[in-house]
């Protein structure tokens, strides 16, 4: 098993932790543990789509943007750099 140490952790938020954990009969450890495991293991992964709908979704309100699309140019000859010997 892994340990952690938690660093500059807010004093107002340890005491919430600490009161926490005595609600639920627990160490301040073990129900660190348990908050990790309920919101990590239970959480759904995202996909890179529900980030692309969730942006979506934020500035659809806003009307879309028009993108003027230049026209094709016609491809260039390639280069021709002679015949070989």
């Amino acid at each position: 098993m892994a340990s952690i140490t938690i660093r500059n952790l807010d004093e107002t938020l340890k005491q919430r932790l600490r009161v926490r954990a005595a609600e639920h009969n627990h160490s301040m450890e073990e129900e660190v543990r348990e908050i990790l495991q309920q919101t990590l293991v239970s959480a759904p992964r995202e996909s890179g789509l529900d980030l692309f709908e969730r942006i979506r979704a934020r500035f659809a309100p806003l009307g879309g943007v028009e993108l003027e699309i230049p026209a094709r140019e016609p491809v260039r000859d390639p280069p021709d750099f002679g015949e070989e010997p």
